[in-house]
């Protein structure tokens, strides 16, 4: 265990005591007048000689603040979860893959064009495989621009054709420059009706549930892709592993 000098000690404290900056906002601000000018100065003094002698406090102040800040959204977000859990779970609208019936539900929120969204498409297809007690609700959400809304719309659409797992995979697969033509041609080359999907892809029914996914998105906090929620307790963002995903399912199953 790394130690704290005396004046790096001293320092800490003093740091707290000022809490004058945005920086150090989240600690107990004292009322104004509560040190003279040259009381100041010499916390000051005393800070910034700390600081000389071990750069890293104020590197570990940041870190602490953003662990303690990241600790207060993942509760916000959870309550959201929580008050919103029908919607994320039982909508009629949601493509659900593997058991649809299943006691543990994981909840993905994904863009097309993710790349991380990419990479962790075979974990998904080989967690509905092997956890036959899982159901996973997918929700397209597109964030990253017009490519993103277009392709987004295409995945509902391509529901409609019965083909959303076959879709998704070419879509998310291919490496070609994203266009409508493109979506088309993957469309036409599994097999799907390009001219229905394409009228699909334009429908109110598509719209709302795009628009609806993302108002749930901002209300649980999503703030990237991909997200997953997994029963009511855990929230998982980024590429998660196979072996983590399924240690958060067993955690939820356990919770049952």
């Amino acid at each position: 265990m790394t130690r704290l000098s005396f004046p790096v000690l001293r320092a800490a404290a003093l740091l707290s005591a000022l809490a004058a900056t945005p920086l150090l906002g989240s600690l107990p601000a004292h009322a104004d007048g509560s040190f003279t000018p040259a009381q100041r100065q010499e916390i000051v003094s005393i800070v910034r000689e700390a600081l000389k002698q071990d750069p890293t406090i104020l590197a570990d102040a940041v870190a602490a603040m953003r662990a303690k800040g990241e600790a207060v959204q993942q509760a916000a977000s959870l309550q959201a979860v929580q008050q919103n859990n029908d919607k994320l779970g039982r909508s009629n609208t949601d493509v659900v893959l593997g058991n649809p019936n299943g006691s543990v539900t994981v909840v993905e929120f994904y863009d097309p064009r993710c790349p991380y969204c990419r990479k962790v498409l075979p974990i998904i297809d080989q967690l509905a495989r092997d956890e036959p007690d899982v159901r996973i609700v997918e929700k397209v959400i597109p964030v990253l621009g017009p490519n993103s809304q277009l392709e987004a719309a295409a995945l509902l659409a391509s529901a409609r054709q019965n083909a959303y797992l076959k879709f998704q995979k070419a879509l998310m697969t291919d490496s070609e420059t994203p266009s409508l033509e493109r979506v088309r041609a993957i469309a036409t080359s599994i097999g799907l009706d390009a001219d229905r999907l394409e009228r699909d892809m334009k429908s109110t029914d598509v719209m709302t549930v795009l628009s609806a996914n993302m108002d749930l998105a901002r209300k649980v906090g999503v703030d990237g892709t991909p997200t997953f929620i997994i029963g009511e307790k855990t929230i998982i963002p980024g590429a998660v592993s196979e072996s983590d995903l399924k240690k958060a399912i067993a955690a939820a199953r356990q919770a049952k």
